[in-house]
């Protein structure tokens, strides 16, 4: 296993006016402020990971590309503009005009319990697994990371039951114990609440007494 391989990590985040709708229910008002916080919070706790070169948000909204950037996040827009898949494609795509043989990985950016240990300890593993690699979500159905070794595209199938896609496009499932707080995405209520049970990162703690269940 490649221990000291850092990984260069791809974020989509689609215009906060629009992004999880599905949490309008318990969000409220507060919705494209929260999904600006998950997104943050994702993206400051994977910076702190040793095993992470760097950090590439795919966006075209320019508030969450200004508070990412000012993380330390790299910022590049949604050039394609034809869905998530296309934005990880283009995100990595870019990773490697800088860096040819970077290994990228896409990461979900609604993950606001993440905990910088638990997902070095995904990568670690992920780097012993050659090709492509990936983490299930909490419900099992969804993916909230993959990755591609050097020079192995990433070839990203998010949405809906994306395990079986992942798993059926060849890649390996990840299936570490005790990394809850990678796979605990957050799309409804009631996954608020339990990525609430986890520990949410501070942005998301400032809005969580605005929301309910």
């Amino acid at each position: 296993m490649d221990v000291t391989r850092r990984w260069s990590l791809v974020v989509p985040l689609k215009p906060l006016a629009v992004a999880k709708s599905r949490l309008a229910r318990a969000a409220g008002a507060v919705r494209p402020a929260l999904a600006l916080a998950f997104v943050l919070d994702t993206v400051a706790g994977a910076l702190e990971c040793a095993g992470v070169a760097d950090v590439t948000v795919v966006t075209d909204d320019p508030v969450a590309g200004a508070e990412v950037a000012a993380l330390g996040a790299l910022v590049v827009a949604d050039v394609p503009a034809a869905g998530l898949n296309a934005a990880l494609r283009y995100g990595a795509e870019r990773v490697r005009l800088r860096s040819a043989g970077a290994a990228v990985g896409a990461l979900n950016g609604d993950l606001p319990a993440l905990r910088p240990a638990e997902l070095t300890a995904v990568l670690l593993e992920a780097a012993r697994l050659p090709g492509r690699a990936f983490l299930a979500d909490a419900a099992g159905v969804g993916t909230t990371l993959l990755t591609a070794s050097p020079g192995v595209p990433l070839s990203p199938g998010f949405g809906g039951a994306s395990r079986a896609r992942h798993l059926a496009s060849g890649a390996r499932e990840i299936t570490l114990p005790d990394v809850e707080s990678v796979r605990r995405d957050v799309d409804t209520g009631a996954d608020l609440e339990e990525a609430r049970a986890l520990g949410v990162g501070p942005r998301t703690a400032r809005l969580l007494p605005t929301c309910t269940a």
